[in-house]
């Protein structure tokens, strides 16, 4: 497993793992309008890492550096599961440079569980256009 920074070659088949991935984990919400185009509005302007397991972009994670903050955290969900996630997560918290926050769709259980496991913790909650959410911060090991 392999995790680079974005080249723009990664544009196309990132746009299609985002939808897919969202459509998958997000089944509460209306899909019925998210496009492709999705994923760059989404990254603009961000830090993108990807991840390639034998040649194959599996995932990628969008982070704003330098407000430590995880943006986006995708996995294909055909390997979902398989260590892909725990390993982006791992190169996004080796990023930061003081506690890490993320916002967590609240009805997306498997994903605060998946965070949780991780060392995050939730220290909040708020309301987007997606619906309620958990914010989540990771604190630096000394």
């Amino acid at each position: 497993m392999q995790i680079r920074p974005f080249c723009e070659a990664d544009r196309p088949f990132l746009r299609t793992l985002f939808l897919a991935s969202r459509k998958a984990n997000w089944h509460w919400l209306d899909s019925s309008r998210w496009q492709l185009e999705d994923f760059d509005s989404t990254v603009l302007g961000e830090t993108v890492l990807v991840v390639e397991q034998e040649g194959h972009r599996v995932g990628f994670a969008a982070l704003l550096e330098n407000d430590n903050f995880l943006h986006s955290l995708f996995v294909d969900p055909q390997h979902q599961g398989s260590g892909v996630g725990s390993a982006l997560l791992k190169a996004v918290q080796a990023r930061f440079t003081s506690t890490g926050a993320l916002k967590c769709l609240l009805a997306n259980k498997p994903a605060q569980a998946f965070y949780q496991r991780h060392g995050w913790q939730v220290i909040a909650q708020g309301e987007s256009e997606q619906g309620e959410y958990v914010l989540m911060h990771y604190k630096l090991r000394p």
